[in-house]
């Protein structure tokens, strides 16, 4: 099932969470995005249905294995779109912001091709 901009956002946030806290909450998510409780429940509840996102009985969060498929896609494109756009001289805060509008459009073979490009020129 193709999964929008915004639910990516969210496995990528729950993700990204994941590796900081010992539990991930909808709070935190909520918190983290700057969304309202209503809005991250909305979004949860269809990651639920689309088997990305579980929820065990104290309401902690984590990924399917799909979800973290999606995640791990979508956080290795912010992360290297945000090194080749930061290695041009732009700051950390804009590369960051420009590179998570671009992670959700940008092509696989692109990608690839800056990934390529990163790799031959030894980029940090």
């Amino acid at each position: 099932m193709a999964i929008h901009e915004s639910g990516e956002m969210y496995l990528e946030t729950i993700y990204i969470l994941s590796r900081e806290l010992p539990v991930v909450r909808a709070i935190d998510v909520g918190e983290y995005m700057g969304f309202s409780k209503p809005s991250v429940s909305r979004a949860l509840s269809l990651l639920k249905e689309s088997g990305h996102v579980v929820a065990d009985a104290n309401g902690y969060l984590s990924l399917t294995e799909e979800g973290t498929a999606v995640a791990e896609k979508i956080f290795e494109r912010h992360t290297i779109l945000t090194r080749i756009i930061t290695s041009l001289g732009v700051s950390e805060e804009i590369a960051s912001a420009d590179a998570c509008r671009m992670e959700h459009v940008i092509s696989d073979e692109t990608f690839e091709a800056f990934k390529k490009h990163l790799a031959e020129k030894g980029t940090k």
